[in-house]
């Protein structure tokens, strides 16, 4: 018997109504051609609060007897499940605590405040924000909000999965982000019952989880949940190190497929999300996107790309659109070697301007051990057309004599 079944769904569906938004879906060009099949994205980066997470924080607490919401909510989280709970707390007269990793997104934690959370950081990673989290439900009796493990959570996200039949009935492949577990096993349950209750053909679901923070595949392999080390990504949202024990079960039942994925794959997807598709997502929301950049392989067509969460901090956004640049081969830090004479300078830069260059940083450094008297150094960050054009650019300048060595 499913863990989460299509009745709970529906359940939390009719709860939502005038709750969470019904995001849009659109078609993305660039990916239908990279794969070769219609690929649309669901875009829940422009749900309220910036992420799905509200439709599980909503449906939970709104299921809480009046009792236990007048003791108040404890949660933890990098950002989102934070920003839903504090939303959700608020439309439902509910006080909330929030426990967030010390190095959490300002943007997020200033959101959280914004909707009326208490927030609290207690230490360094999301596991030492649950820990805390569960010793203040302890001690003050509040309720625990988990942001996965939970059936009423996992339904809620499941809502999800609804709107995904009713504006792509003929999907075949859903690819969403994982970190504990909740989103794709709850879109799983909804796509897997909905198959079995009305006969239709059987969607597959795959999970992308950042290959520096993968617990699922390390989990189904030993059988069981198990957790790994962390290591830093980017994707801080979905950095969790171990699955729920519900959501374990959910989908060692219903998904189909579980990938890792590169930064390099992140950033470059969340720069195809930005450029291409005028959607701002954060890292952790990119992950599905990624994994089709990687792994196109394993799906069949057409396919529904969920974008999780658009909560990105603008500082983070800008370095990460800058990585995503360097990965396609359009954003070059290079170190130059030229003669320390007057005019050396100017010539460089005349001779990358024909090469249609654009020059973003030059800093000039005349005096150092490891450079002759006679010599000068720039370091430049540059901007080009993409891969063939940085290789024509390397190749051009040191056919002029120039000595480079790339950062």
């Amino acid at each position: 018997m499913t863990l989460v079944s299509v009745d709970d769904i529906r359940a939390a569906h009719e709860l939502l109504r005038d709750v969470a938004v019904r995001t849009p879906m659109i078609h993305s060009r660039v990916l239908s051609e990279a794969i070769g099949g219609p690929v649309l994205l669901k875009c829940e980066n422009l749900q309220r609060t910036g992420s799905f997470k509200i439709r599980g924080a909503y449906v939970r607490i709104a299921r809480l007897s009046e009792a236990e919401r007048a003791g108040g909510v404890v949660a933890a989280s990098a950002g989102n499940h934070a920003q839903g709970v504090a939303l959700a707390a608020s439309m439902l007269g509910c006080k909330a605590t929030v426990f967030m990793p010390a190095g959490a997104a300002l943007p997020k934690v200033a959101a959280t405040r914004g909707y009326g959370a208490d927030v609290v950081f207690p230490g360094p990673t999301v596991d030492d924000c649950l820990v805390a989290a569960r010793e203040y439900a302890e001690e003050r009796g509040a309720v625990l909000i988990h942001p996965f493990d939970h059936p009423d959570v996992v339904a809620g996200q499941a809502t999800i999965g609804l709107e995904i039949l009713e504006q792509v009935p003929d999907v075949r492949t859903v690819v969403g982000a994982v970190g504990g577990g909740g989103l794709m096993s709850g879109v799983a349950a909804a796509l897997k019952g909905m198959a079995k209750e009305e006969g239709g053909p059987d969607v597959k679901v795959v999970g992308a989880q950042a290959k520096r923070a993968a617990a699922f595949p390390a989990s189904l392999a030993a059988g069981r949940p198990t957790r790994v080390e962390i290591q830093p990504t980017m994707a801080d949202g979905i950095a969790v190190g171990r699955p729920g024990d519900l959501t374990y079960d959910l989908f060692t039942e219903l998904v189909d497929a579980v990938v890792t994925v590169t930064e390099e794959s992140i950033s470059q997807a969340l720069l195809l999300c930005l450029e291409r598709a005028k959607q701002v997502v954060e890292p952790a929301g990119a992950a599905g996107v990624a994994a089709l950049l990687e792994h196109s392989y394993a799906v069949r067509t057409p396919v529904v790309v969920l974008l999780s969460g658009g909560n990105v901090d603008p500082l983070l956004l800008s370095k990460v659109l800058r990585h995503g640049l360097a990965g396609a081969g359009r954003y070059l830090v290079v170190r130059c070697r030229l003669k320390d004479r007057p005019g050396a300078l100017v010539t460089l830069l005349g001779e990358l301007a024909e090469l249609g260059v654009n020059v973003l940083d030059v800093m000039h450094e005349r005096v150092a051990a490891r450079l002759h008297v006679e010599e000068a150094e720039v370091l430049m960050h540059l901007e080009t057309r993409g891969s063939e054009h940085s290789e024509d650019v390397i190749g051009r300048l040191r056919q002029k004599g120039y000595t480079l060595t790339l950062s």
